[in-house]
């Protein structure tokens, strides 16, 4: 990932950059996951291209999974240890503000709940889903955010990447406009 800008979070760093998040070495990448875990398209489909049918079949023993929440499976070739599928809402379905934040939450929680100090995030929603970037992404910083702020035990780096650089471009707006500072980064 080319790294944009780091943000510090109570000692914590929050990586915004460009990249493949398939190729991120870190302990769990978030999959931008539907309900049935079908991984057909965008972030989804490259997951299973690089990291094996071996995450396709541990998500279909899974089988459902509801919008807002998430599902953990191994990462086969990948160099996370983790998957962690989070089903984020289709821009239009209702209450979506809500349900992104869950979904991205969840699995931050879930990362703890495995001991996790570092996941890598993608733009959950901002695809196929239609969820508008302005919005998402600020969102998505603001769930890091106050998560890394008061229930981060374990978690010592998000990484936030998109093979967008429109996306990236995004996520430093909203951090701008939350007032964070930058770290060490360039």
């Amino acid at each position: 990932m080319e790294v944009l800008k780091e943000y510090r979070v109570n000692d914590r760093r929050v990586l915004v950059g460009v990249g493949d998040i398939t190729e991120e070495v870190v302990d769990a990448i978030v999959n931008a996951a539907n309900s049935y875990l079908k991984h057909g398209g965008g972030v989804a489909r490259a997951i299973v291209r690089k990291g094996g049918r071996i995450i396709q079949e541990e998500s279909d023993r899974i089988g459902y999974v509801p919008v807002g929440q998430v599902a953990v499976t191994s990462a086969g070739k990948l160099p996370a240890r983790y998957v962690i599928h989070a089903v984020g809402p289709r821009w239009g379905e209702g209450d979506e503000d809500e349900k992104l934040r869950s979904a991205v939450a969840n699995a931050l929680a879930k990362a703890e709940e495995l001991g996790l100090t570092s996941i890598a995030l993608p733009a959950i929603s901002m695809g196929i889903f239609g969820f508008p970037k302005d919005r998402g992404t600020r969102i998505i910083l603001e769930t890091v955010v106050e998560f890394l702020r008061n229930r981060a035990r374990y978690l010592q780096e998000v990484r936030l990447v998109d093979i967008s650089r429109d996306t990236a471009e995004h996520y430093l707006a909203a951090a701008r406009s939350l007032g964070l500072e930058s770290g060490n980064g360039p």
